[in-house]
């Protein structure tokens, strides 16, 4: 077992390392839903959209990033959009199609598309 003095030096090395992956708090994040339920419903492909879209439009303040089971399989793929200061919003559904509009609307000018919102789908 490491003593706790190496304990803390690996945990500082540890948040050294996640603070040069470019992670800012000003920072919008597109997250997508890649757990096994996901990719079987199509999530590898709008991944592969938005983070293609980000790079190709130069938006040079957004992270596109996966994460694994979100908990709402019914409604894979899943988009979530966390703004800072503003709340998260979640989109169902999603395709690649779908992706680039909200690249379009949500992130370059801001309107939520509130059509593939899970707020609209459970309704």
């Amino acid at each position: 077992m490491k003593s706790l003095e190496e304990l803390k030096a690996i945990r500082e090395s540890m948040q050294a390392q996640m603070g040069l992956r470019g992670e800012d708090s000003n920072q919008t994040r597109i997250v997508v839903g890649m757990a096994t339920c996901g990719i079987a419903s199509g999530a590898r492909p709008v991944l592969t959209t938005l983070a293609n879209t980000v790079l190709e439009k130069g938006l040079s303040n957004i992270m596109v990033t996966q994460t694994g089971c979100i908990g709402l399989c019914q409604y894979e793929p899943i988009v979530e959009v966390i703004e800072p200061g503003k709340d998260k919003v979640t989109y169902v559904k999603m395709t690649p199609e779908k992706a680039l509009e909200v690249i379009d609307q949500h992130i370059i000018r801001g309107q939520i598309v509130k059509k593939y919102t899970i707020s609209e789908e459970i309704e």
